[in-house]
């Protein structure tokens, strides 16, 4: 799967770790859901930290499709709720 995160480019991750950043996801939900800026801001650098580490970035000037698109690290509480799915940001 193609992520984008934005502001930042394209990272290529298997589906096989999307498991891993579940638990990440269900965390930033409910800190989102308590209004937790602090929790919040703290689960987004590890989502984002663990979306760069498990994937293998695209070249810069690569365009691909993107499967999930992922807000950028400085991305406040309400543009992110905006962006949420039934599922919260990662599919499953």
């Amino acid at each position: 799967m193609i992520v984008r995160i934005m502001g930042e480019g394209q990272v290529e991750l298997d589906d096989s770790r999307l498991t891993e950043l579940d638990e990440l996801d269900d965390e930033l939900l409910a800190e989102l859901e308590r209004g937790d800026e602090a929790g919040f801001r703290r689960t987004l650098t590890a989502l984002l930290d663990a979306v760069r580490r498990l994937g293998t970035p695209l070249p810069d000037d690569s365009l691909e499709p993107s499967g999930l698109i992922l807000p950028s690290p400085d991305a406040g509480l309400e543009e992110v709720r905006e962006m949420l799915g039934d599922d919260g940001l990662i599919p499953g």
